[in-house]
């Protein structure tokens, strides 16, 4: 038996207890995991510092503050989220009554991504936690620091059968998906999420994908442009443009262009200054593998602004590229990096058209005052979520659901959402011994067929 197969079957045998049904069992380990992130942040900010140059200040506000207020969140509306919910009852079942219970599914196993490697990994586990059922956290082995700060203050501090991490590569996350679990839920490529998918058929079990994709952005001739740029500087330069939600290129209106560019190279002097490099505010690339693809998607011919790199620092300077086209290689796969493509148009239906014609993205952004025109791409455009003058900023709130469509990704969390995720609702009738009506038992009439097609329609 490995190692891994021996922490499933403690998970396993522990959920079987009903423990985690408890509600004030739940709550202990929220509290619980709330106090070993707060108490252990210096070491947090250290190992994401060494996996990305991250500072303290994007770590709290990129990562662990949003893991905070769930945690938060969780608590203060377990009761309400738990609680049995009445229901109607048709005309059928009368006299009777309906209510659905929430109840946790059992064991779940957490992929996390290396991008965010706190929130990825810590998030759905907390909305895992809160829905009654034992975790696995597998970091990913990209972000090497991260991924031991997590597995050293989890793993000692938690009993292995409520929570733990397993650290490791390709071959333990094999390992884990040939294990039978009741939801997975997993953070990164297509190209993985398909390879999960085919691992959980074996046990039918459920998943969760939050993939990524081209998430374009609708900049409109009646934009705020100064403050389009500004905001959009800061969404697609974050964690240094390694973000799944990053605008992924810019669909500009006709006659925008130059205006935008120069709006663009003001905020990022004004935010990065004029030292990029030395600006504690820009992340590095992942690792050299990552690196060289960048690299790989800059045409020099088209570069307006940056396209400085510098691989012993795995450096990319934030870099716009214009009289871009669909066909151009940057515009073939999802860039996740500080290269930022523009592409202008003059027909508002064939930019929708050129969207819809590819996969469906997992985030979709509009600059402008347009309703009609707003309305119209939010009507055509199937994608996971969005913004209108503002980028990125939708995942801060957590009354809405984050998650993707199509190649974008497969159901979503946060908040309520992520309760509901990791949660099975059971249906239950419950009918009165009083009386019971003969009409739906042999012999039929048609009496009998005419009073219940009343009730059943």
């Amino acid at each position: 038996m490995t190692e891994i197969t021996n922490i499933i079957n403690k998970q396993r045998d522990f959920f079987n207890s009903n423990t985690t049904k408890d509600i004030g069992f739940r709550k202990t380990q929220l509290k619980k995991l709330y106090a070993i992130l707060k108490s252990n942040e210096q070491l947090l900010d250290e190992a994401i510092y060494a996996d990305f140059r991250k500072s303290s200040f994007e770590n709290y506000t990129t990562e662990l503050s949003i893991i905070y207020h769930e945690i938060k969140l969780a608590l203060k509306n377990l009761n309400n989220w738990t609680r049995t919910q009445r229901v109607g009852t048709d005309i059928a079942n009368l006299p009777g009554k309906s209510y659905i219970i929430p109840e946790p599914l059992g064991n779940t196993l957490v992929i996390g991504a290396w991008n965010y490697p706190y929130q990825l990994s810590i998030l759905p586990a907390v909305s895992a936690i809160a829905a009654g059922n034992t975790v696995i956290i597998k970091p990913s082995e990209l972000a090497k620091n991260t991924s031991a700060a997590m597995c050293k203050i989890i793993n000692e501090n938690f009993a292995e059968e409520i929570l733990q991490v397993v650290e490791g590569g390709i071959e333990e996350t094999t390992l884990l998906l040939k294990e039978k679990f009741d939801k997975i839920f997993y953070t990164g490529s297509s190209e993985v999420g398909k390879i999960i998918m085919r691992a959980a058929a074996d046990h039918l079990c459920p998943v969760v994908l939050e993939l990524g994709g081209k998430s374009p952005v609708f900049i409109l001739k009646d934009a705020n442009i100064h403050l389009a740029a500004k905001r959009i500087v800061w969404a697609k330069f974050l964690n240094g443009g390694q973000t799944c939600v990053a605008p992924d290129y810019l669909l500009v209106e006709k006659g925008l262009k130059d205006k935008l560019v120069t709006a663009i190279k003001k905020e990022i002097q004004s935010q990065y200054g004029s030292n990029i490099k030395e600006s504690e505010a820009f992340v590095r690339i992942i690792n050299k593998r990552h690196f060289n693809r960048l690299l790989s998607l800059l045409d020099k011919s088209k570069i307006i602004l940056g396209g400085n790199t510098d691989i012993d620092d795995l450096f990319i300077s934030p870099t716009l590229m214009g009289d871009i086209s669909f066909n151009d290689k940057v515009m073939q796969e999802e860039i996740f990096g500080p290269i930022l493509p523009i592409i202008e148009f003059e027909d508002f239906d064939w930019a929708i058209k050129m969207v819809k014609e590819r996969p469906k993205p997992l985030a979709l952004y509009v600059f402008s005052n347009n309703t009609k025109r707003i309305n119209k791409i939010h009507h055509e455009i199937s994608f996971g979520s969005g913004a209108v003058n503002d980028a990125i900023m939708q995942l801060t709130n957590v009354n809405l659901p984050f998650g993707g469509v199509g190649y974008s990704g497969m159901g979503s969390y946060h908040g309520k959402y992520g309760f509901d995720t990791f949660s099975h609702y059971k249906s239950i009738l419950k009918k009165t011994n009083l009386f019971e009506p003969s009409i739906k038992y042999a012999p039929f009439t048609s009496l009998k067929k005419k009073i219940i097609s009343l009730m059943l329609e």
